[in-house]
């Protein structure tokens, strides 16, 4: 009798966890997400069977240099450093990884220069976002934004 009552109690135990454990292990990749500096917003969308990532809103849109809209002027291609910051593709296509995990090269506008890296959900509200150069790495979390 004790046998059976300790398997009902860990049985019921297991499964009231389950639905637990799921939350907390993930969320939906797709939404806009705020760069861990609050500086801008990513749109993150499922395509071509992965996912990819543009710019949709900067902190500050107007570069108070020039008085015109940001651009990615440290892109090394001259044609490239004239396109507009929002609207901005700073990944596309990366291919899944593991569970709630995507691999691909990540644009960097900050130095113009593409990287390995890895996103993966970290919670339903989290996206963690790590670039690699050799062996160098590193990562910032972004959390999910309404809009």
């Amino acid at each position: 009798m004790a046998c059976r009552f300790s398997f009902i109690v860990t049985t019921l135990a297991l499964l009231l966890a389950a639905p637990i454990a799921r939350a907390q292990s993930g969320g939906e990749v797709s939404g806009i997400w705020l760069t861990q500096a609050g500086d801008a917003k990513v749109r993150v969308s499922k395509c071509s069977g992965g996912i990819c990532g543009v710019v949709i809103w900067l902190k500050d849109p107007i570069n108070p240099a020039t008085g015109k809209r940001q651009v990615d002027d440290k892109n090394p291609n001259p044609a490239l450093a004239r396109r507009p910051m929002i609207g901005l593709p700073l990944f596309s296509g990366m291919r899944p990884s593991g569970p709630d995990k995507w691999s691909g090269p990540i644009y960097n506008a900050d130095d113009g220069n593409s990287y390995a890296s890895n996103i993966s959900v970290a919670g339903p509200d989290a996206l963690k976002v790590e670039g690699c150069v050799g062996a160098l790495c590193g990562g910032e979390t972004w959390t999910r934004s309404a809009r």
